[in-house]
């Protein structure tokens, strides 16, 4: 199964002159960096590592930059990865053993949290294990800052979050909608939960492999949440529903209504007390609502065309 490594880059050379060494050192097929408009040296370096650079001259969304960057990769399987992602040895080998099992559409690696780029800050805390979507509809990172020691058994997963995701090429072509695997529509919070969803919906299982190592830097988690723009919360809030609306199977929604329709009031309390500023989400989804329901129609006919059931539902 020939291999591509896809990064993604914006201004971010200073983490890819140590991120693209240990992927070259993966050898796989061919290596991929889209530099989204950046200002400094990534291009640069990206060509010193024998990249391919994909140069986008103005600024892109994330699903915008990483659909640009999935067309032009042309391995069997493809390794989405970010600047901060530092792959530890043996991470292709793992993923490409685990992507080889009937009805595998992705990988999800086993993420351990780093401080920085360089070996020294890497640390023994799990980012994740993958990615759930529980049964409230949000979406949260498997045993997220717990010891990564205690994650050392393969297991199927929900799917693989967005920092490093290895899937198999036939999965991201099946699951794109109007030729786009991440929806631009989304712009970036939760769009790979997205992606992930609309894979189970059309049958592919993701499966969570900690022979694959990588280390991250999480610039983002459920702590740190305060530090994002309102406008990020605004998008993250919105974007469940719109998610919801595009991929959730009917009968798990109706039988999972009563724990939804509580967090749901729960989640109104505190938006009106404390985050009001997120009623505009709520304005938002409903005049996206249109285009998410459409795209829907098209998931369903897939599904139905290949006789696959509702999908895999959301878990506990």
């Amino acid at each position: 199964m020939r291999a591509s490594f896809l990064f993604l880059s914006t201004d971010e050379a200073g983490l890819l002159r140590v991120a693209l060494p240990a992927a070259a050192a993966e050898e796989p097929d061919e290596l991929v960096v889209v530099d989204n408009a950046s200002s400094d040296d990534t291009g640069r370096v990206a060509g010193e590592s024998g990249a391919r650079v994909m140069r986008l001259e103005e600024r892109a969304s994330y699903s915008q930059a990483m659909n640009a960057g999935i067309g032009a990769c042309t391995g069997d399987a493809v390794a989405l990865l970010q600047a901060d992602t530092f792959v530890a040895p043996g991470y292709l080998r793992a993923g490409l053993a685990a992507l080889a099992a009937p009805g595998v559409g992705s990988v999800a690696p086993r993420l351990v949290r780093a401080l920085g780029p360089e070996p020294h800050q890497r640390t023994e805390r799990l980012d994740t294990a993958g990615m759930v979507v529980d049964r409230r509809r949000k979406n949260g990172l498997v045993g997220h800052d717990t010891p990564a020691a205690g994650w050392s058994e393969p297991a199927e997963v929900f799917g693989a979050d967005g920092a490093a995701a290895l899937y198999r090429r036939e999965t991201l072509e099946d699951c794109a909608i109007a030729g786009e695997v991440f929806d631009p529509d989304l712009e970036r919070w939760a769009s790979d939960a997205d992606l992930a969803w609309r894979a189970r919906v059309l049958g592919w299982t993701c499966v969570y492999e900690p022979a694959a190592l990588v280390h991250h830097i999480r610039t983002y988690s459920p702590s740190t949440r305060e530090t994002m723009s309102l406008a990020a919360r605004r998008m993250q809030f919105r974007n469940r529903y719109l998610m919801i609306a595009k991929n959730d199977p009917l009968p798990s929604l109706v039988r999972d209504l009563p724990r939804i329709a509580l967090y749901e009031l729960l989640a109104l309390g505190h938006v009106v007390f404390r985050e009001r500023h997120l009623l505009r989400g709520y304005v938002e989804a409903a005049r996206m609502l249109p285009r998410m329901v459409r795209k829907r129609r098209t998931l369903q006919r897939r599904r139905r065309a290949a006789r696959l059931p509702y999908g895999l539902e959301p878990r506990a």
